[in-house]
């Protein structure tokens, strides 16, 4: 039998479940996908926050990614949680050796609730040494801004959306979509942008509650749909309706946030066999 479409995932371990490796693992799979896993940092966390992060030693994370790569070809590659300056240059230096490989960057720089998860040097890292290499970088509105304007936060404030996406396209990316899942309004506008505007902007309805591990969800959806065959629009449009309606079919497992629920429609269908 043909393989399935492979995807590398770089991210840190979530014990939840909800956000990180996990997420990218059930979301890929979910969406078609056989995932690779490297583990960047190990993380103590909940829905209800993020108590500690330890970041895996960069020869590791190159290790594990290295090996695979040599065993197993895969068609995208996801990242999130870099855990550290020196994680982000393995990272780099990995995707450097795979530029024919579609990224997908989600710049996790802080948790759902803002526990933050890179320290300020790991920011810079992941924005001049990995944004440079990416397809699409999945920043919200918040993300957005403070990567295109870091070192000089007082313009990053009162910046728009499309001058940070522009910010972060003249590094070296060749999309940009900034959700708007942090604004103030009563819908989420995602917007893509590539070197020529604004490719398209989706208005999706705001749920009410406050969800653990969406960002992650989105990305590797979008990771997932490229892998697949999309291009990057159509990936993106794809993505967003899949990970609307994880949130929509989202359970609170624990006493935090909501967590997506990634196989919503198998969870239907066997419902709907048990019903029968």
């Amino acid at each position: 039998m043909s393989s399935p479409p492979i995807v590398l995932v770089f991210a840190g371990a979530d014990p939840s479940g909800g956000a990180g490796l996990q997420a990218d693992l059930l979301t890929l799979a979910a969406r078609g996908c056989h995932p690779l896993s490297v583990v960047t940092a190990i993380t103590v966390q909940d829905t209800t926050g993020v108590k500690a992060v330890h970041p895996v030693e960069a020869s590791w994370v190159a290790d594990q990614a290295r090996l695979v790569l040599q065993d197993i070809r895969v068609s995208a590659i996801k990242i999130g949680l870099v855990g550290s300056v020196e994680g982000a240059a393995a990272i780099r230096n990995v995707v450097a050796e795979h530029a024919h490989v579609p990224v997908v960057l989600d710049p996790v720089l802080a948790s759902g609730r803002g526990d933050p998860l890179l320290n300020p040097e790991g920011v810079a890292a992941l924005r001049d040494l990995l944004v440079p290499q990416a397809t699409v970088v999945t920043p919200n509105s918040s993300e957005a801004r403070r990567l295109a304007f870091l070192g000089d936060e007082a313009r990053g404030e009162v910046a728009t959306r499309d001058e940070a996406a522009r910010r972060l396209l003249e590094l070296g990316c060749e999309f940009v979509l900034v959700t708007g899942t942090d604004e103030p309004t009563t819908e989420v506008i995602n917007t893509l942008y590539a070197a020529s505007g604004a490719v398209l902007s989706d208005r999706w309805e705001r749920l009410a509650d406050s969800y653990h591990g969406s960002g992650c969800t989105l990305a590797s959806a979008i990771a997932a749909a490229i892998a697949n065959g999309l291009p990057v629009p159509e990936a993106v449009r794809d993505a967003q309706t899949y990970t609307w309606q994880t949130l929509a079919h989202g359970f609170r497992p624990g006493l935090g946030q909501y967590v997506p629920d990634r196989f919503y429609q198998l969870r239907n269908a066997m419902r709907a066999a048990v019903e029968s």
